[in-house]
């Protein structure tokens, strides 16, 4: 077991105002995080530095055993799978949905004069059968319904074989088919064995798929609570860091809550 993010002391802050202050955090890579919190509370923010997206202001944040600032982000990300919406509206909508997967080889995200081996599109079309999108492959981007969008983001950062997975809000808008099936293909991927270290961002307990281990409750730029799963999103927990009485359930693999 190796440890995947080290984040200690870690603020970062925007406009003088702290979006993240003091955070400490550490993931291995036999883990699967999801971080719950309220709207601006510094969900995709935390999620950015454990993508070397950007750096903190002050404190240390270590991904992948490479220290922020230290090293070359540029080669350290191509060992980083890392969806959101964000990285979805550079896909060029005429973008074929193998070639937006399979672009991710090269961390570009529209094919150009790049030259692809024989192996890259066998991985590519592999991928695209894990995450129900082989009937897809010649589908132009820009067609495909938001749940199919959303699951060619996420074979998109799955291609390089990643040793970290960040998802940010990976079911987000999707309609109740849509969702169910997506969170069911990412449970399945995150109870695989040999799936990498992985960390979710979520509005919604409801949206948490089987195979997660860990939690991480933030509130307010900083950590309210954070630990094994069933410890951590409880009703007591969930309601102070939301400011509202909640009742948390665990039903058949799937947490969901309620008004109290």
């Amino acid at each position: 077991m190796s440890r995947v993010i080290d984040l200690n002391n870690v603020t970062v802050v925007r406009d003088q105002r702290p979006i993240l202050n003091n955070i400490d955090w550490q993931v291995e890579d036999d883990q699967r995080w999801v971080i719950v919190g309220p709207n601006g509370a510094g969900k995709t923010t935390l999620l950015r530095v454990a993508a070397a997206q950007i750096h903190p202001t002050h404190g240390q944040a270590t991904v992948l055993g490479e220290r922020l600032g230290e090293i070359n982000v540029f080669e350290l990300r191509t060992r980083i799978g890392f969806a959101s919406s964000a990285q979805a509206a550079h896909i060029p909508n005429s973008e074929t949905v193998l070639n937006s997967v399979m672009t991710a080889s090269y961390a570009v995200t529209g094919r150009w004069n790049e030259s692809y081996d024989d192996i890259d599109e066998r991985r590519a079309r592999r991928v695209l059968n894990e995450w129900h999108l082989e009937n897809f492959a010649d589908r132009a981007f820009g067609t495909l319904s938001d749940g199919e969008r959303k699951r060619t983001q996420i074979a998109r950062a799955v291609m390089p074989d990643p040793e970290l997975l960040l998802l940010d809000e990976p079911v987000a808008s999707l309609d109740l088919a849509a969702r169910e099936q997506t969170i069911n293909i990412i449970g399945q991927y995150a109870s695989a064995p040999m799936a990498p270290a992985m960390v979710m961002v979520t509005h919604h307990l409801e949206e948490i798929p089987a195979g997660f281990t860990h939690a991480l409750l933030i509130r307010g730029g900083e950590i309210f609570a954070a630990g094994e799963i069933h410890s951590t999103l409880t009703s007591d927990k969930i309601s102070e860091a939301f400011g509202f009485g909640l009742h948390v359930e665990y039903v058949e693999g799937r947490f969901r809550a309620r008004a109290k």
